[in-house]
């Protein structure tokens, strides 16, 4: 089982990395380092690989960083769960490989519960219960199963389409 992470609405990207420990001020290697280094200072030298954020509405607002959720990814989380995301940090984490589920769970899970990802089956499963996700378009979840679109460009010389609605993916 891995940690549940919760956190409120509006979590912004200064909140989730501050300006100041961007990759340019420090290093690539150290954004792990930083993540909530403000916000929640136990963060950081606390999460572990396959740890699992639960936040509310209008996660990862504010400025479009990429290094914000490159730094939730170098902490090895395995997918945030929010009710809405700040749409440049939605594309921003789905271009790194990083899974989201649009579903709120703030009310249902708290703070350091236990929690196992099973993206094949669409559920976060806790001592709580079975929480049904929803799946995103095939398309995302190729590109997740890559570990994001450069992997999945290098892979196969060209980027996934969306579904052509036949049940089929076009590539």
């Amino acid at each position: 089982m891995n940690r549940i992470w919760c956190f409120g609405d509006d979590i912004d990207t200064d909140q989730i990395i501050p300006g100041r420990y961007s990759p340019y001020m420090t290093s690539e290697q150290d954004l792990a380092r930083y993540a909530f280094i403000e916000r929640r200072p136990d963060f950081a030298p606390n999460v572990r690989p396959g740890d699992i954020i639960v936040a509310g509405k209008n996660f990862g607002c504010g400025s479009s960083r990429e290094y914000a959720p490159r730094a939730l990814q170098k902490c090895g989380i395995a997918a945030i769960i929010a009710p809405t995301f700040a749409r440049i940090f939605f594309r921003n984490a789905i271009n790194l490989g990083i899974p989201l589920f649009e579903a709120d769970l703030t009310g249902v899970l708290a703070d350091g519960d236990d929690g196992r990802l099973d993206l094949a089956l669409g559920q976060l499963v806790t001592p709580r219960g079975v929480h049904a996700l929803p799946q995103p378009p095939a398309f995302v979840r190729a590109i997740h199963a890559e570990g994001g679109i450069v992997a999945y460009y290098q892979k196969y010389h060209r980027f996934p389409v969306e579904s052509s609605g036949e049940g089929t993916d076009t590539w």
